[in-house]
């Protein structure tokens, strides 16, 4: 049974939708596409039908990610689909929360950054929507730390 886990950010076009580019990639280059199930979401249904933004999908294409796919609306019955759920800021955080039904709900969520290994404790993944062409090449920068991490982590899990 694979490993699904959903990147949730706030309208789904620019950071959720790179960190789940970014895991294909590093999960492709591992050969371990038949052991994850990766989708993104959004907190809020803005943008919902629509692709990922340009920027963020020019920055990835950079790198020789692809960004695929449509933005949509975290649901509460995502908790059923997935595992992880992983969330780009503490907005997200509490906004996801408040979907959850369970403990069992809320303990497949955490923070994005909570696998950087660059962050000193909880972080967010700033939201690059409003600042310059920079920031999306940031997002990427976190998003292959994080996601590298987060696929050793789930590949050899800490303590065996």
């Amino acid at each position: 049974m694979p490993t699904r886990i959903c990147f949730v950010c706030l309208g789904n076009i620019c950071r959720s939708p790179t960190a789940e580019g970014v895991m294909r990639h590093v999960v492709r280059e591992a050969g371990l596409e038949h052991a994850f199930e990766l989708d993104s979401a959004g907190t809020a249904a803005y943008h919902a039908g629509e692709p990922p933004d340009r920027r963020s999908t020019a920055a990835a294409r950079r790198r020789g990610i692809v960004l695929s796919g449509r933005a949509r609306q975290f649901l509460a019955a995502d908790f059923a689909r997935f595992d992880h759920v992983l969330v780009m800021d503490r907005d997200n955080h509490a906004a996801v929360m408040a979907l959850a039904r369970s403990s069992e709900h809320k303990g497949k969520v955490r923070l994005f950054r909570d696998y950087d290994p660059a962050a000193s404790g909880p972080a967010d993944v700033p939201d690059p929507y409003y600042g310059g062409e920079h920031g999306f090449d940031e997002v990427l920068d976190i998003c292959e730390r994080s996601c590298r991490r987060l696929l050793a982590e789930l590949v050899e899990p800490v303590g065996d």
